[in-house]
């Protein structure tokens, strides 16, 4: 094991192998998640909603009602959607 500079060849390597496999890995799984979406395309599924459900999945409960009752609220103010729905979805809440 060399140490140039303070720096051991040996653990960068060490690194730099780790990253380049991770990164190989991830590309992988990309292809594996854009032939899932590929399917349920096909399958007649909106794609564009499966990723808002993604990412409402993800969300914890508390941070989501918060941005439903502010969606709601702002399209009511646009006009959007009638206050009494707003107030619905509020109560329900």
């Amino acid at each position: 094991m060399s140490n140039i500079g303070g720096v051991s060849s040996a653990q960068l390597r060490s690194f730099i192998e780790r990253i380049e496999r991770l990164e190989e890995e991830k590309t992988a799984i990309g292809e594996q998640i854009r032939e899932v979406f590929g399917e349920a395309k096909g399958t007649g599924f909106d794609i564009k909603i499966i990723r808002q459900v993604l990412k409402i999945r993800k969300m914890e409960t508390q941070e989501r009602l918060e941005q439903e009752e502010l969606l709601d609220l702002y399209l009511a103010a646009l006009g959007m959607i009638s206050s009494a729905s707003n107030e619905e979805t509020m109560t329900a809440a």
